[in-house]
């Protein structure tokens, strides 16, 4: 992002933009807050789709619409445009809008005789099947990554947040999640998937030393495999792949972030600006090159980035396809809740323990009521 603001600043003379980063995750959340509060928060600062509610609820960021325009925001897919506009405002502008996908080790496939699962009842059989031909496990189990698993039960049609006029419905443990939890469960028990926190050591040495099969991420984790297993002997061996089906056309994001201007900012309008140059202009893709998120939420920045983007050489398919085939169904109405890091630290509270013996559906039934418990604890009405 540092060359990205270089490039606005080299496009016009009107606006500077000075670059910080930040750390990134709660940490970097809890940075932001704390300079919202004391009046010296940045112009424009980045927000995940799952924080963007928090900081809504909080007061903590200014409302676009008087800055950005119509025209502007039907730039970008539904999805993306849906997770950004709440309780009737525009709070920030979507970035990229990452579908939630597989990517797969096409020769460990191979090797046990099996295709692409287009069903979540042929990707379990494929686990069994690739466990014992290669005595590799079809995916991991993020316990780690709660957005992961939401991204699961919001395929399914899942709905874990629902906004009233007074109050919050929460349904973690609907009936759609927990039939996703108990295929997961199955899985785990039978050893055809792992329960290995992503992004760790652990989850890299399995990818690299060919113990996983598959991962379930998004569009972004092409940049994530091609550097962990560039160096092993892996081009043409993964693939990208949709998600298998529950027989619905429900699309999920799993991940993806915001541009958000904070409360305060005595910038908006220029800010506006920046913004819009971060993620409708080419050459805001062009600076950025060969890294981050590779599915924009402008559907025409797509072949800004296919060009900017040289690590797609590294597969063994077409992943810009499957990345449009993953990102084309319905977004469902998905809506995150007002404290996500509420539910994130219940699940890992509750799923680190997770493995063969476990028993995920009931472990859900309790990220629920702890979710219940802490929202309210933080001053909201939910039921």
């Amino acid at each position: 992002m540092d060359l990205v603001a270089e490039a606005f600043n080299d496009s016009q003379e009107d606006i500077e933009v000075v670059f910080e980063s930040v750390p990134s995750g709660p940490d970097g959340y809890a940075k932001l807050s704390t300079a919202i509060g004391a009046g010296n928060a940045p112009d424009v600062a980045t927000v995940e789709y799952f924080a963007l509610p928090e900081f809504v609820t909080s007061d903590r960021l200014t409302p676009l619409d008087g800055y950005v325009s119509e025209k502007t925001m039907d730039t970008f897919n539904e999805a993306s445009r849906n997770l950004v506009q709440l309780g009737g405002d525009t709070w920030a502008l979507p970035y990229d809008a990452p579908p939630m996908m597989v990517w797969y080790r096409q020769d460990l496939l191979a090797a046990a005789g099996v295709d692409v699962p287009t069903t979540w009842a042929e990707f379990e059989e494929a686990g069994d099947k690739v466990l014992a031909a290669t005595g590799s496990y079809l995916a991991s189990f993020n316990a780690n990554e709660s957005s992961w698993f939401a991204g699961l039960a919001w395929q399914n049609g899942g709905q874990w947040f629902e906004s009233g006029d007074e109050s919050w419905k929460v349904g973690i443990d609907d009936k759609a999640s927990q039939e996703v939890a108990a295929l997961w469960q199955r899985m785990l028990a039978n050893g055809s998937v792992k329960a290995v926190p992503s992004f760790t050591d652990e989850w890299t040495a399995d990818m690299v030393d060919g113990r996983a099969a598959g991962v379930i991420g998004a569009s972004w984790s092409a940049s994530s495999i091609y550097n962990r297993v560039k160096d092993a002997g892996q081009e043409g061996k993964w693939i990208a792949a949709e998600l298998p089906s529950w027989g619905t056309d429900i699309a999920p994001l799993y991940g993806g972030s915001t541009f958000a201007v904070p409360k305060g900012s005595k910038n908006p309008e220029a800010a506006a600006k920046f913004m819009e140059f971060l993620t409708t202009d080419p050459l805001a893709i062009e600076a950025r090159g060969d890294s981050g998120s590779a599915f924009l939420a402008a559907p025409e920045l797509t072949e800004a980035a296919k060009e900017a983007y040289a690590t797609s050489d590294f597969f063994g398919n077409d992943i810009w396809e499957v990345f449009e085939k993953a990102s084309a169904g319905d977004p469902n109405g998905w809506q995150w809740g007002p404290n996500f890091g509420v539910t994130s630290s219940a699940m890992q509270e509750t799923l680190t323990a997770v493995g063969p013996e476990g028993d995920l559906v009931s472990d859900f039934d309790t990220v629920q009521q702890k979710t219940i418990d802490g929202l309210k604890q933080t001053g909201l009405s939910v039921k």
